[in-house]
C-alpha cells in the first residue's frame, strides 16, 4: 500500500531523453520520454488497442508509435495515427501523468490528476543549489520500501554494516532523541562528541585525529529521506562543520522492491571534483552494504509470510516505530478521503549547524 496523493522521484532528469524509458512506480507500469522541445511525458505504459506496452514503442516527432499495431499517441496521450484508416476511435486515449522537473530530479504524482499542485513538490533544493555539491546515484533494492525506511531511521547499524566507510562503535553506543516534527517528519538526533573518525570522515576531512560529530536521520512519509551529518575536528568550533545532507529519495516500484535514488550533497570543497567522484563511490560501496542486507532480511521475511516487525523490540527500534505509525496514518486518511494530500515540509534549513547539541 502507498500513498498517489503525493509527488514522487521517478528519474533523474538525466535519465529522460529523446528514448522510451520504462519504469513501474508503485505497481503502475510507467514510460517517460522528452518531446522534441524538452518537456518530459509521462505516459501509462499500455497501449489501449490490445493492452500491449508500449515501452516497446518508438518515438517518431513527439509522437509515441506503438510496436504492436503502428497506432501513434501524442503527448497528451491522444491517438493521433491509426495505420490503414483515416477515423480514429475517442476512446483510444493513454493517461499522461502529472510531471515536475524540478531539483535536476523528475517528479510524478500517481494520484488524483486535479489535485496535482507543483507548489506541492518537496523542497530539496541541496540538490541544484550552488552552495551545495551533490554526488548522485541509484539502487534497486529488492525489498518493500518500509524495510528501507527501518534502516534509514535506525543508523545504529552504521557501526556493523558500514565499519569501512562511516561506521564505528560510537554510532551505536551513542543515544538517539526522536521527535516527531509538526505531525509529518520524524527526526533521530544523535550527537557523538571526542570520537575516533570512521574512514570516510577522516577522508573528506583530511584529518585522522578525534572528531565531534551529529547525526540526525529526518523522514517525511511517504519516502523523502535527509541523513544530516556534520564533522569536525575536537577542539574546533561548530560552525566549522563540515556539513552532509545525503537525500534518500525512495520511490515504491512494487510490494517487494524499491527505487532508491539518492544524492549526497556537501557544503565543503566545492570546487573539487575529484571529492565529488570519491564521495559518489564511497556512498555507492556503502548503500552496495545496506542493499546486501536489506535484501537478505526481505527474502526471509517473505519465506516467514511477512510477519511484523520489529519481533523484540529495543531502544533504537523508537524512529522507525514511530515512522511507520507516521506513515500509517497518512495513509489510511488518503484512503478515507481520495482528495487528501499532506503537503510537504523543509525538512532542514540552510544554517550551517541545523541543531544545538543536545543538552546533557
Amino acid at each position: 500500500m502507498w500513498m498517489k496523493n503525493t509527488w514522487q522521484v521517478a528519474a533523474f532528469a538525466s535519465e529522460i531523453k529523446r528514448e522510451i524509458l520504462a519504469r513501474r512506480l508503485c505497481n503502475e507500469p510507467v514510460i517517460l520520454w522528452r518531446t522534441q522541445a524538452g518537456r518530459v511525458v509521462a505516459m501509462e505504459d499500455r497501449c489501449p488497442h490490445r493492452r500491449a506496452p508500449l515501452s516497446v514503442a518508438t518515438l517518431h516527432g513527439d509522437e509515441v508509435r506503438c510496436g504492436y499495431h503502428g497506432m501513434g499517441f501524442d503527448a497528451d496521450g491522444k491517438c493521433v495515427h491509426v495505420p490503414g484508416q483515416d477515423s480514429v476511435p475517442g476512446n483510444a486515449l493513454v493517461r499522461v501523468y502529472p510531471i515536475v522537473e524540478r531539483y535536476n530530479l523528475i517528479w510524478i504524482w500517481l494520484g488524483d490528476a486535479a489535485l496535482s499542485d507543483p507548489a506541492l513538490v518537496p523542497d530539496v533544493h541541496w540538490m541544484d543549489d550552488p552552495k551545495w555539491i551533490p554526488s548522485n546515484g541509484y539502487h534497486h533494492i529488492k525489498a518493500n520500501y518500509r524495510l528501507v525506511t527501518d534502516n534509514l531511521l535506525d543508523l545504529s547499524h552504521e557501526t556493523y554494516v558500514h565499519k569501512e566507510t562511516i561506521g564505528n562503535g560510537a554510532v551505536a553506543d551513542s543515544p538517539v532523541q526522536v521527535k516527531l516534527d509538526r505531525g509529518r517528519i520524524i527526526r533521530a538526533h544523535r550527537e557523538m562528541p571526542d570520537i575516533e573518525p570512521p574512514p570516510f570522515f577522516a577522508h573528506v576531512l583530511k584529518h585522522w585525529g578525534k572528531i565531534d560529530r551529529w547525526q540526525i536521520a529526518i523522514y517525511m512519509p511517504p519516502g523523502m529521506h535527509m541523513t544530516e551529518a556534520g564533522v569536525y575536528p575536537v577542539g574546533t568550533p561548530r560552525e566549522k562543520a563540515y556539513l552532509i545532507r545525503a537525500l534518500h529519495l525512495l520511490t515504491p516500484e512494487t510490494e517487494h522492491s524499491t527505487h532508491y535514488f539518492w544524492g549526497n550533497c556537501r557544503n565543503f570543497r566545492l570546487d573539487e571534483p575529484e571529492v565529488t567522484e570519491s564521495i559518489r563511490k564511497g556512498i555507492q560501496h556503502t548503500f552496495d552494504e545496506d542493499k546486501f542486507i536489506v535484501e537478505l532480511q526481505a527474502a526471509r521475511l517473505r519465506e516467514e509470510g511477512d510477519p511484523a516487525v520489529p519481533m523484540a523490540t529495543i531502544k533504537v527500534d523508537a524512529a522507525p516505530i514511530q515512522g511507520r505509525r507516521l506513515l500509517a496514518s497518512l495513509l489510511e486518511k488518503e484512503q478515507q478521503d481520495p482528495t487528501f494530500i499532506a503537503p510537504p515540509l523543509l525538512m532542514a534549513d540552510d544554517s550551517v549547524v541545523n541543531y544545538p547539541p543536545v543538552a546533557a
